[in-house]
């Protein structure tokens, strides 16, 4: 006999929690809150994921994998590496629209590198957008994008290091949109790495 309709998929429960997490932040965060986002009650999702841990466990678990998925969906859309690279620093940090919860989202942060099971993930978390932006610089030495001899290594450090703490100096300054001032940041850092004859135009990518 087959189960019963599942009703809402378990990635739709996880986004909605990410939603939660950057509206309320670490303080409002309950499995009731994540139901009424979907419209499920809250025994739903501890017959789903056990508990408020178990559901952060498992939004951890699909930050990885969106980590993985996410370069190889937004690389045909884009014309050159570069682009695609300033296009997925940007896709990363899209739940992080607003200062607020940017903040509510370091606050979870903070809380990852405290625990050790959500530490692991974050850490698989960099570690996949590390090996992805290498991959994305490698491409753009080979296509001339960047000049021969780029320290891909160092460089993509760098650039994660650049992404954070931009994300960190807008939501306190306030000036423009997160998207904007990343872009306005690497172009800064990808820069005195782009050939004379290619130019750099990332603030438009």
């Amino acid at each position: 006999m087959a189960g019963r309709p599942r009703g809402v998929d378990d990635v739709v429960i996880l986004r909605a929690a990410a939603e939660v997490i950057g509206r309320v932040g670490p303080a409002g965060f309950t499995l009731a809150a994540v139901a009424a986002e979907v419209g499920l009650v809250p025994g739903t999702l501890v017959q789903r994921f056990g508990s408020k841990r178990g559901l952060l466990l498992a939004l951890a678990d699909r930050s990885v994998a969106d980590a993985d998925e996410l370069p190889a969906a937004l690389r045909p859309e884009h014309p050159s590496a570069l682009a695609a690279l300033v296009a997925l620093q940007v896709g990363w940090a899209a739940p992080m629209a607003t200062p607020e919860s940017f903040a509510n989202h370091l606050a979870f942060l903070c809380t990852d590198l405290t625990d050790p099971q959500l530490h692991e993930r974050a850490l698989a978390v960099h570690r996949a957008q590390r090996g992805a932006v290498e991959a994305l610089l490698t491409e753009a030495v080979h296509a001339g994008e960047l000049l021969d001899g780029t320290d891909v290594p160092a460089l993509a450090g760098t650039v994660q290091a650049i992404t954070a703490g931009a994300g960190l100096t807008w939501a306190l300054e306030r000036d423009g949109t997160l998207p904007e001032r990343l872009r306005r940041e690497l172009d800064a850092v990808l820069a005195p790495h782009v050939p004379p004859r290619h130019g750099h135009h990332l603030e438009e990518s």
